[in-house]
Order: structure tokens, then C-alpha cells, then sequence
């Protein structure tokens, strides 16, 4: 079984679904004869042909309302928009054609269409490339939005939102491309949507969050580990729709919750697991539930980046709070 990283694995399964569903085609800048601007796509073109890997105009929006109308046709196009700074030309069609295809038509017609992005800071780049816009995304009834947070949850949940029939917005944190590797078997198996996955049992405080953001937070429940504190993570990997039912289950039996998002603090999603869990786990709650997020300014450029993304620190100190508003 190969070690690969995220960016690998991501190339892994766009490579399985074009091998074994001919209505499967890629489209974007630059992804066919350069194989994409962080090579997810390497070699794919080579492999499968232009016809199926198709290199686009610099035209997010004309990208956007080809892939819908391929999906409508039958086909189950995957679009690529270089960097989440570059999408918001895609949200007219997105939200007014694709997310509606299925509801406007009575079922005659679906959506079965991915939108790939590399989101998120941490790579010094400038800000319209390092935003984390999933909240946007989330608001839009009728899409599926995912955001995996290693190698082998990025293979299994983007063959699952290839063969959704249904638009999925998959995310992909450009901090995770290469920063570690993983065993993933290329074996076409995909992983479950709308489903939370829970990376450590513990019993004192839930830690909730997603993407790049996991990898503060392990690192924090190791710091708390060494306190006595027992933390569970929850990777939320489907943010739209949210498996709540994970998330409240464990805020039942730990009594506490930190929510911890590289996004700007208000609007974002840890807004509306904090609304719900407040909605269903009011009489289990030890403390009140903390968030811990990205401030509400443009992402700054490379010399101040890190002070704006959640930090081990922040999110040790959170608990540490909650922890003392319980006792």
C-alpha cells in the first residue's frame, strides 16, 4: 500500500473515477498539459486525453456554466477553480442553476457535478488565495460541501462526491498538499458524506473542527493530554449537511465544546454547531461552548499570517477556560 500525500491522493481518485466511469471529465485552467497549478491532476491528461481533461479559458465563470450544463446533459464533470479567491464568479451558477437543477425541474434533471478548490492559509500567498469561504457555500440549500483533512479521507470523500448525483463544493486545504503522507489503497472504495469522523476518544472536552485546522488541534489535545485533560476531536469533514447527531453525542458525554475554524469568526460554521448543540445539548453542558477562529479581517499577507490562524496556544487556552468556567 502506497504512502502518498493529499495533493497524491486527490490525483489517485480523479485517476480511478475517469479509468472506470466514462461520463466522468475534468475541466479547468491549466489542469491538462501542466497537470494543474499544484499538480493534482499531473499526467492525467497524458493518460486519458484532452477530450476528458480539458484545459479551459481563464474564465471561472464560463467554467462554472459549462460543468453545469454537461451535468445536466449526463455527464459528471469535475471543475477545478485554481484558488477559493477565484470562485466567487462561480456562485451565480452554482447558486442559481446547479443547487436548483433538481428542485426547478421536479426531479427530471440533476446536478452530479464537483467543484474542486485548494482553500485556506498557511502557504505564504496573497489573501484572495488563502480564504476559507466554505460558510458561503454551506448557506445554499441543494450543495454538499467537503473538506477532507488528510490523504485518506481526501481519496474516499471525493470519490463519493464524484458519484454523488447531486453539486458537491469540495475544498481542499493547500497547507495539507504536501505536509504529510499516509497507506492509502487505490482501491475505488469510497468514504461516507455527511458524516463526522471522530480521530480521539476522550471524556472531558469535545474538540470540533475540519481541514488544515486538525492538525493545530491533535497537536493541542497532545499538549492537554500531558495536563490530564481528555480531549475528543471531531473531524466535521462533510460541513454541509452536518452530522450533528456525532457532534451531540459527544458533547453529551464530555459536557464541554471547543469549535475551532481557520475561517473569519462571525458567520462562520462554528456559529451554527454551537446554535445547534445549543438547541440539543443545553442540560449536558458543563461550560459554555467556546469557538476559536480566524479574526474578522482580510487574511494578512505571509509576515502576519500566523498570527491570524488559530494557533495551539489559542485552542489549549480555550479549554483550559472552559474547563475552569465548569468547576
Amino acid at each position: 500500500m502506497a504512502e502518498i500525500n493529499l495533493v497524491e491522493a486527490v490525483n489517485r481518485a480523479l485517476a480511478y473515477e475517469l479509468e472506470h466511469d466514462a461520463s466522468v471529465v475534468l475541466l479547468g485552467e491549466d489542469i491538462g498539459v501542466n497537470g494543474g497549478v499544484f499538480r493534482a491532476t499531473l499526467g492525467l491528461q497524458a493518460r486519458f486525453g484532452a477530450a476528458r481533461v480539458v484545459d479551459t479559458p481563464l474564465a471561472e465563470t464560463g467554467i462554472a456554466g459549462t460543468a453545469v450544463g454537461m451535468a445536466a446533459m449526463g455527464l459528471r464533470p469535475i471543475a477545478e477553480i485554481q484558488f477559493t479567491g477565484f470562485i466567487y464568479p462561480v456562485l451565480d451558477h452554482v447558486l442559481n442553476h446547479a443547487s436548483r437543477l433538481r428542485h426547478r425541474t421536479r426531479g427530471r434533471l440533476s446536478c452530479p457535478l464537483v467543484i474542486r478548490s485548494p482553500c485556506g492559509a498557511g502557504i505564504h500567498a496573497p489573501e484572495h488565495h488563502s480564504e476559507s469561504p466554505e460558510a458561503i457555500f454551506a448557506h445554499v440549500p441543494g450543495l454538499r460541501v467537503v473538506m477532507p483533512s488528510s490523504p485518506e479521507r481526501a481519496y474516499g470523500l471525493l470519490l463519493a462526491a464524484i458519484r454523488d448525483p447531486d453539486p458537491v463544493i469540495f475544498l481542499e486545504p493547500t497547507r495539507l498538499y504536501r505536509l504529510f503522507k499516509q497507506s492509502v489503497e487505490d482501491n475505488g472504495e469510497a468514504l461516507p458524506l455527511d458524516t463526522c469522523f471522530t480521530l480521539r476518544e476522550g471524556s472531558d472536552v469535545t474538540l470540533v473542527s475540519w481541514g488544515a485546522m486538525l492538525q493545530e488541534v491533535q497537536a493541542a489535545a497532545d499538549v492537554l493530554a500531558n495536563e490530564g485533560v481528555s480531549a475528543e476531536i471531531v473531524d466535521v469533514a462533510t460541513l454541509k449537511p452536518i452530522d450533528m447527531d456525532t457532534i451531540v453525542a459527544s458533547v453529551t458525554k464530555t459536557g464541554r465544546c471547543v469549535i475551532v475554524h481557520e475561517a473569519a469568526l462571525a458567520g462562520g460554521l462554528g456559529a451554527e454547531i454551537a446554535a445547534q448543540l445549543a438547541e440539543r445539548t443545553l442540560y449536558s453542558l458543563l461550560a459554555p461552548i467556546v469557538r476559536v477562529a480566524g479574526y474578522d479581517v482580510i487574511v494578512p499577507l505571509f509576515r502576519l499570517e500566523s498570527q491570524y490562524m488559530p494557533s495551539v496556544a489559542r485552542i489549549v487556552s480555550a479549554v483550559r477556560s472552559t474547563l475552569e468556567a465548569s468547576t
